[in-house]
């Protein structure tokens, strides 16, 4: 993406994507998906494997099934679920190589239910990859605002290791985990 001079990026998921190390066929899943904007690219990129996008608002879901067929993007499952629930996502245990978890943890007053649903689903070595607000930040959405120090040591608590931090923009911080 090239930027003006005095512009900033806002989020630009196909940049953290890139900085995952992906390979083209895991199985991934999107929680909190929207209307697809982490979906769609990493569906793109997962060109071999196949991406879960859940969220519990059905419109945004409907948006997204309409772009993914508009764009060709076969490998893509809409999932209706409610993500807070005991699992929530109706996957199966240790499932998955990658769960991304954008902009939503910020929504949610109970964020370890969600994280434990992740963490359910992957599989040993899996990959966590958590998008939210950066603290610093004055116009960010109203809810409850959650430090990247405050999310390490959730996931810490829950047997995850850190991998790694990627560059999310001026208004965003990402963090990777791995399940051990």
């Amino acid at each position: 993406m090239v930027l003006e001079k005095g512009q900033s990026e806002f989020l630009n998921p196909t940049t953290i994507l890139n900085g995952l190390g992906l390979k083209s066929n895991m199985l991934a899943a999107e929680f909190g998906c929207g209307s697809g904007g982490f979906a769609i690219p990493l569906a793109n990129i997962l060109e071999d494997g196949f991406v879960f996008a859940i969220d519990i608002q059905t419109a945004p879901l409907s948006a997204l099934k309409s772009k993914a067929i508009s764009e060709r993007v076969n490998n893509i499952r809409i999932v209706h679920s409610d993500l807070e629930k005991s699992r929530g996502s109706s996957l199966s245990d240790l499932y998955l190589d990658l769960v991304l978890i954008p902009n939503l943890l910020f929504q949610v007053a109970d964020k370890r239910v969600i994280i434990s649903e992740a963490i359910r689903i992957l599989k040993k070595r899996g990959k966590l990859a958590i998008i939210d607000w950066s603290p610093s930040v004055l116009q960010r959405p109203e809810g409850n605002r959650v430090s990247p120090e405050d999310i390490k040591t959730l996931c810490l608590d829950l047997g995850l290791d850190l991998e790694k931090e990627i560059s999310a923009g001026k208004y965003h911080y990402c963090l990777v985990f791995v399940k051990k």
